[in-house]
């Protein structure tokens, strides 16, 4: 009769959460909702751009400018932190 050893259940633990540290697709995602937790904050707690001319005054929320910069960042990070393995860019 054979005997297996196995290991002890803390060291696979501890592999499985080194593991998971490493996934690249956690860490995109977290940028991801931090670039749109600060359009959040921004849209809430943010100033205004007030522009005045000779025909008035135009008042823009800055959170529309931090969502267009949020957005392109979103596609660059999504393209690098999603992307499988073997494909090239």
């Amino acid at each position: 009769m054979t005997t297996v050893p196995h290991e002890s259940q803390s060291r696979t633990e501890d592999r499985r959460w080194s593991s998971r540290v490493l996934v690249p697709e956690m860490w995109a995602s977290l940028a991801i909702a931090v670039m749109w937790l600060s359009v959040l904050f921004d849209a809430l707690l943010g100033p205004d751009l007030v522009v005045s001319n000779a025909s008035g005054t135009t008042t823009i929320p800055s959170a529309i400018f931090v969502a267009f910069f949020a957005y392109l960042a979103t596609r660059v990070v999504a393209r690098y932190g999603f992307r499988r393995a073997g494909t090239a860019d």
